[in-house]
């Protein structure tokens, strides 16, 4: 363990203490919300995402230990270990190098050199193999291993089991597969060319039909879009190696200078590598490849997704919800600031001039009867028409303002389980006009009710592996909903089984007991809920709020455990629990310098970074930290594609951060496309560095492509507002 602890803080950089207390605080169960949140003491207020890849790592070389003990014991029990061996598999950092060792202790099936073995040629191999400088001519030696009972009738049968022997041996070699894994990941090259008979076909995988990528620099999307292009029959892919360069580091291996034998050797060895190694490495470094393309695409899932659920929400205002369709219509929705339903409509905008002022007239009769002040448009098929449709509408109806919401996933939730229990009444597509409206009003309570892989911000992702990326999504839903916290009186099931140390069953208890019991009124009446015991109330208290609580403190990030130190800290600085509660804490800050923040945090028996976030969160009871965040793009006017002018600047929003750009709404239907090389002025490895989802930007169109519906935009040399 002490090895893993070394590992982790040489990787992390940091002191091998913080690590030793991570470790700890998740074998005894603690989640990292909780951990990130209220042990920074113990940690050095590591963040959640640092804290998240301190676990995954902690699996993995815990899976590491296992398996070196499982290849330990599997070697000691066939009498074959040796103190050299031992070491070795001490010092092996990764799997691949691990399952090296392993490999010529490993229960094969039957291949060509068992065979050879089973007729009485491995002594000879062994012989040739060692290719001492007064040994005989392999024609010679081989004579005395001719045996027509084991089935070798000749030398040149001999010779061919006793080669078969050797080049095992040496493609089962760690030391020459690890020179050669090196040799290939520098100078290989992915390649792929179209699959036969595709070679005229039009494709998404045309930039494929003849490419190369040397391993070293072929990109994570590039890696993934080969593999879909094979599976789909489109592609054939291939490792291509220059074969001479990689014998040269099998020679210089296993050739012994002036050595007997030589020509034999040498030529077991090109077999080796042809028939045997060469695959084998194909397999291996494409596999790595696709690891580290998924691990790559999840990353890049998991930055786009996080902004994404802490877009500020439109919190306090009626809002109209617009699912645009053609056939069946435009479902509409109008929920009230809490995320109420008050009226649902069918219209139809797009089928006649007719049926549009039907439509316009619906929609300004239930504006003016709910007092709407903001409508959500999802931005699916027929969106542009309805945008269209909702401009004329605000010429005739003041006061209203609209923004264009991604529907992503909207269906696959509207169609749910848990929307059925929701909206029993409703049929499916009113209720996607429903979750359209409480998006623009919540992002963060809307979108955790949807498969994080539904939401539409990452790439490939239906390619990727199912559960790792679950994991990885799902934490990030966690983190986010502690970050901002729930209203315990409020809160669906959906969002309270993403608080830290809740789950489902739990949700469901909780939503219940408050609807038998009424409201909570303070933190501590949620451990009367059933199977919410003290452990999951430690991990959980601090991220719900309860605003009807007497207490203030129930309704802020201050843990329970640190009442009395708040307590204290106010009294230290002249305030009282009253002040708190009227949002008077101007000055809490300034007193608290003054006495000396680690002078006051000894007084109030916290560490110093527990002090500063608990004097935070006393001098914004409630707080919201998505309001901090610059507010959405609310429209008033709307843009054709045919209004787009190279040169134009327009403000958007930042929809997507994949590999290669960044996808911005800019008030047409189509998104367009930042090229990564005019992200910014500066090299970047990843428009991440620069750009999140829902970040508000400028850009300037370069060129518009109305037949493929294609935008090309820059964030480069714009001019100053």
């Amino acid at each position: 363990m002490e090895d893993i602890i070394q590992i982790l803080a040489e990787e992390l950089k940091r002191p091998p203490q913080h690590i030793q207390n991570v470790v700890a605080l998740l074998d005894e169960g603690n989640t990292i919300p909780f951990i990130a949140r209220y042990r920074k003491e113990s940690h050095g207020a590591m963040d959640d995402t640092t804290l998240r890849t301190l676990a995954d790592r902690l699996q993995y070389l815990r899976n590491l230990a296992q398996r070196r003990e499982e290849i330990r014991r599997s070697i000691d029990g066939q009498e074959k270990l040796t103190p050299e061996l031992s070491d070795a598999i001490d010092n092996a950092r990764t799997l691949a190098e691990l399952e090296d060792l392993y490999r010529p202790y490993k229960p094969k099936r039957r291949t060509r050199a068992t065979i050879a073995k089973e007729r009485g040629l491995e002594p000879l191999a062994l012989l040739l193999f060692s290719q001492a400088r007064d040994l005989a001519e392999p024609e010679v030696l081989a004579e005395d291993y001719v045996n027509q009972d084991l089935g070798v009738g000749n030398v040149q049968e001999a010779l061919a089991g006793a080669s078969d022997i050797v080049a095992e041996m040496i493609s089962d070699d760690a030391a020459i597969r690890k020179a050669l894994r090196a040799l290939m990941q520098r100078m290989a090259v992915l390649r792929s060319v179209a699959a036969k008979g595709k070679e005229e076909e039009t494709s998404v995988y045309q930039t494929y039909y003849d490419f190369s990528q040397p391993l070293s620099k072929v990109q994570g999307h590039q890696v993934l879009a080969v593999n879909r292009g094979e599976r789909e029959d489109f592609l054939k892919v291939s490792v291509e190696m220059d074969r001479e360069q990689a014998l040269i580091c099998v020679r210089r291996a296993v050739l012994v200078p002036g050595g007997g034998a030589a020509a034999f050797v040498r030529a077991a060895a090109e077999d080796a590598y042809d028939r045997l190694i060469a695959p084998s490495m194909e397999r291996e470094l494409r596999t790595a490849l696709t690891d580290e393309a998924n691990e790559g695409a999840i990353r890049n899932f998991a930055l786009n997704l996080r902004p994404l659920l802490m877009q500020p929400p439109v919190k306090g205002h009626v809002t109209m919800g617009l699912d645009p369709g053609y056939s069946h219509g435009c479902k509409v929705a109008v929920v009230d600031s809490t995320g109420k339903v008050l009226n649902t409509a069918v219209v139809y905008p797009t089928f006649s001039k007719m049926k549009r002022e039907e439509a316009i007239t619906t929609l300004a009769r239930l504006i003016e009867k709910h007092g709407v002040e903001h409508i959500a448009i999802g931005n699916g098929t027929a969106s542009r028409e309805t945008e269209n449709a909702v401009c004329e509408l605000m010429g005739r109806v003041k006061g209203v303002s609209y923004m264009i919401v991604s529907e992503a996933g909207a269906s696959v939730y509207s169609a749910s389980k848990l929307a059925t229990e929701e909206f029993p009444q409703y049929d499916v597509n009113l209720r996607s006009a429903v979750s359209i409206a409480r998006r623009m009003q919540d992002p963060l309570a809307e979108l955790v009710k949807i498969d994080p892989k539904a939401i539409g911000v990452g790439q490939y992702q239906h390619d990727l592996p199912e559960k790792r990326l679950d994991e990885t999504l799902g934490g990030v839903v966690e983190d986010c909903v502690n970050a901002v916290g729930v209203d315990l009186n409020t809160a669906s099931a959906s969002l309270l089984r993403r608080v830290s140390g809740l789950n489902a069953a739990i949700a469901k208890n909780i939503v219940t007991y408050r609807e038998e019991n009424g409201a909570f009124t303070a933190r501590k009446q949620v451990l009367k809920v059933p199977k919410l015991g003290a452990k999951a109330y430690e991990q959980a208290a601090g991220f719900l709020r309860v605003p009807e609580s007497r207490q203030v403190l129930d309704n802020t990030g201050v843990h329970p455990e640190s009442y009395e130190a708040a307590e204290r800290l106010l009294s230290l600085c002249g305030y009282s629990m009253e002040d708190v509660a009227q949002g008077g804490l101007g000055e809490l800050n300034g007193r608290l310098e003054s006495f000396g923040v680690e002078k006051a945090a000894e007084f109030c028996g916290v560490g110093v970074p527990t002090l500063r976030d608990i004097a935070k969160e006393l001098c914004k009871p409630g707080r919201d930290p998505r309001d901090e965040l610059p507010p959405p793009i609310l429209r008033t006017d709307v843009l054709e594609m045919k209004d787009l002018k190279p040169g134009m600047v327009l403000t958007g929003t930042v929809r997507n951060v994949i590999d290669f750009g960044v996808f911005v709404d800019i008030g047409v239907h189509q998104d367009g496309l930042v090229h990564i090389s005019r992200v910014c002025d500066k090299f970047i490895k990843h428009p991440s560095e620069v750009v999140s989802v829902g970040d508000i930007v400028r850009v300037a169109v370069l060129e518009v492509d109305e037949k493929r519906k294609r935008i090309s935009l820059t964030m480069r040399g714009l001019p100053k507002e």
